[in-house]
């Protein structure tokens, strides 16, 4: 086996696209639960309750839909430039940008599907205005209970035209394990899971059956129990949001589950992931056969057809082609 690395510490942020800057970001703050942290340009950053870093999502508002970039923390300044290394290595190397209101400078790349990562270390901690301090000193900022009230970061998706060359990229560049993975029948992978720490997963890559290229499928924030996340289906129900699919339990991961789509039209998901961790340093991945995957969800909830085809930047809908995730 090869020694697990953490020279990544952990999935920082995510920016998004949109196109309704005022509507989505309206849904971010007030039904999903957001706190805005700061502004720049035609970009907004925003956190979770219990995030410590200044920003987690960063909401730029643009003529498309779709992710601008993902950032990923190193774990010291020795273990970036230890991934900066591989990465150049590998060819896939953008370079330095200065960072933003929420981290110093940061080096970004690209993965063989076009998305933009990025590593940074030096980092802006969040500190809570006198109104949102919380009474206990090991969280960053007290529990509101504005709409949804999501606590923190916990994964994105993305779509790739061929998952198995993301696999082999995101084990070099970032050092990540693979947890789960779907092998088709066809003999092509169609999904996998990967973590740079001892979470189930902090990325998941699946078969894009658009025909697009670096296409976004969604965010994910989690909450403490699978309550919150019935609780934010009435949430969003109240506030006429798009309930995609869900509330359901994922039978890869085993995460309970609840997918929208913002006012852009960026899927956003709910979730809690209970208390699954990897914590085994000789972890072999979970391997799920096309068979097992058509027979659903945990409980048997179909997985429907617009989770195979819909992503942001959209696409022309006729080039879509079928799939078993």
């Amino acid at each position: 086996m090869n020694e697990p690395c953490y020279d990544v510490a952990h999935l920082g942020h995510v920016e998004i696209y949109t196109d309704k800057p005022e509507a989505s970001l309206d849904f971010f703050v007030n039904v999903y639960g957001l706190t805005e942290s700061g502004r720049e340009g035609d970009s907004v950053y925003l956190r979770a309750w219990d995030d410590y870093e200044f920003h987690t999502l960063k909401l730029t508002a643009s003529k498309s839909t779709g992710m601008g970039h993902v950032g990923y923390r190193a774990s010291s300044p020795a273990a970036l430039e230890r991934r900066v290394a591989a990465i150049e290595a590998m060819g896939c190397g953008i370079g330095w940008v200065d960072g933003d209101l929420g981290h110093g400078p940061a080096y970004r790349f690209h993965d063989p599907d076009g998305h933009v990562f990025e590593l940074y270390y030096d980092t802006v901690d969040y500190v809570a205005p006198e109104a949102e301090r919380p009474a206990l000193k090991n969280i960053a900022q007290r529990y509101h209970g504005r709409g949804v009230a999501v606590r923190r970061l916990d994964h994105f998706n993305l779509l790739a035209r061929d998952v198995s060359k993301i696999r082999d990229f995101m084990v070099g560049a970032l050092g990540s394990r693979v947890t789960e993975q779907i092998q088709l029948d066809s003999g092509r992978l169609g999904g996998c899971w990967f973590t740079v720490n001892n979470k189930g997963y902090d990325v998941a890559f699946t078969e894009d059956h658009s025909g697009g290229q670096a296409r976004f499928h969604h965010v994910t924030y989690a909450v403490d129990s699978r309550e919150d996340v019935l609780r934010a289906a009435d949430i969003f129900l109240e506030n006429g949001v798009f309930i995609e699919t869900g509330p359901h339990k994922h039978a890869i991961q085993q995460t309970f589950f609840l997918y929208v789509y913002e006012p852009a039209g960026n899927r956003v998901e709910v979730a809690n992931a209970g208390a699954r961790l990897i914590l085994r340093p000789d972890w072999q991945p979970v391997t799920w056969t096309e068979a097992e995957r058509r027979k659903g969800q945990a409980w048997g909830l179909k997985t429907i057809e617009s989770f195979h085809t819909h992503g942001t930047p959209p696409v022309d809908p006729g080039a879509a082609k079928t799939g078993s995730t």
